[in-house]
């Protein structure tokens, strides 16, 4: 528990666009990566838009290792195909975590980060603070693929007993 700082529960959303992989579709699924740490959204058959609305959550030790975002196509009798991937870059969310602004009026942007080429965004992602918490959605255009994006939000969740991120 020393190490944790928190958790992140991250909210995949939906796929837009997403590449065909089989003869007319995909079979398309979400796997997010953190260190050792591996959470899969469940398989929405025949759809390169699929809605998942899954909620995954990873325990934060180290805000510096990278978040992976991976599409892939369940295959029956083959490997699944990778059908791209994108990075989840939390420090933005985690600088405005730090400013401590829980007396912020319900739906105030906190900040607004601006796609660049080292963020996988494909528009301006903002960061709001609403109903008590502070949370960022984001679409991330897939990398190493014809096309696609995913729509996730963050959320951070306080541990009690954790370091925490003013630790």
């Amino acid at each position: 528990m020393e190490n944790l700082l928190g958790l992140l529960k991250i909210r995949v959303h939906k796929g837009i666009n997403l590449a065909v992989r089989d003869t007319v579709s995909s079979d398309p699924y979400v796997v997010i990566t953190m260190g050792e740490q591996k959470f899969k959204t469940r398989v929405v058959k025949n759809n390169c838009n699929p809605e998942w609305n899954d909620e995954l959550t990873l325990s934060i030790m180290d805000p510096n290792v990278p978040i992976k975002l991976t599409v892939y196509d369940k295959d029956t009798f083959s490997v699944d195909d990778k059908m791209g991937e994108a990075e989840i870059d939390i420090k933005p969310y985690l600088e405005c975590l730090k400013m401590g602004l829980e007396s912020l009026p319900l739906g105030t942007k906190v900040d607004r980060v601006q796609p660049n080429r080292k963020n996988c965004l494909s528009d301006e992602s903002c960061i709001v603070w609403n109903n008590g918490k502070m949370i960022q959605d984001m679409v991330l255009r897939l990398r190493n693929v014809e096309s696609g994006e995913v729509d996730v939000q963050i959320e951070w969740i306080e541990v009690p007993g954790s370091r925490g991120l003013h630790g």
